[in-house]
């Protein structure tokens, strides 16, 4: 199924196609042990995470030097699929549950990533500054603003202010009323023509 990236993604070197590759088989290799992913999802592994994953890559093309967060990754999304794409951005991935920042951090070694680093903790233990903080239907956009406000740098090197890009799908309407003026909403629908995207949304906050 690696088809569907490449058909997005046409000027994947020989490298990461390898490394997509093998997503495929270490994914479920991982959920016979460890429910990282909806037993019903797994076979949808490459539509329904690893290029719902990159569909913020069709939002921000990351400079190379880039620093972002991604918070509560889980088994590494969108963090993974991300720094298989970006080699030359730094991916920092943190989740509360330990054994799901352990599927990550397997399955990033072993498929080489040099630009990945993991922390099982909360947000508020995270140190250092990002760009972005990416998540995927982590939090409500008014919780998760006030905690990672003080971890987006002030030094500006992509074509939009650092801020939070977020996954989510439904009605965000209630959410983004008070940061109607900072931010962006797109349709996943409008990069992606598979069935499950139709009611996806990539959403932007500048911080």
């Amino acid at each position: 199924m690696i088809e569907v990236i490449t058909k997005y993604f046409k000027n994947l070197t020989a490298e990461q196609k390898a490394q997509y590759e093998a997503l495929g088989q270490l994914y479920p290799e991982w959920n016979e042990k460890i429910n990282v992913i909806s037993r019903k999802d797994i076979d949808n592994l490459y539509v329904n995470h690893v290029l719902h994953s990159l569909a913020i890559a069709y939002f921000i093309d990351f400079k190379d030097g880039s620093n972002i967060l991604d918070l509560g990754t889980g088994g590494g999304f969108p963090g993974i699929p991300l720094a298989i794409l970006y080699p030359n951005v730094k991916f920092h991935l943190v989740d509360r549950i330990g054994k799901k920042i352990k599927v990550a951090e397997d399955i990033s070694q072993k498929i080489g990533l040099t630009n990945v680093t993991l922390q099982h903790g909360d947000v508020g233990e995270v140190k250092g500054l990002f760009d972005f903080v990416v998540s995927r239907a982590v939090m409500d956009l008014n919780d998760m603003v006030p905690l990672v406000k003080k971890l987006i740098s002030r030094k500006c090197i992509n074509s939009l202010p650092n801020g939070i890009i977020c996954l989510k799908g439904g009605d965000v309407s209630r959410e983004i009323n008070a940061y109607k003026k900072v931010s962006m909403v797109n349709d996943i629908k409008d990069y992606f023509s598979e069935e499950y995207f139709a009611t996806k949304k990539v959403i932007y906050v500048q911080i």
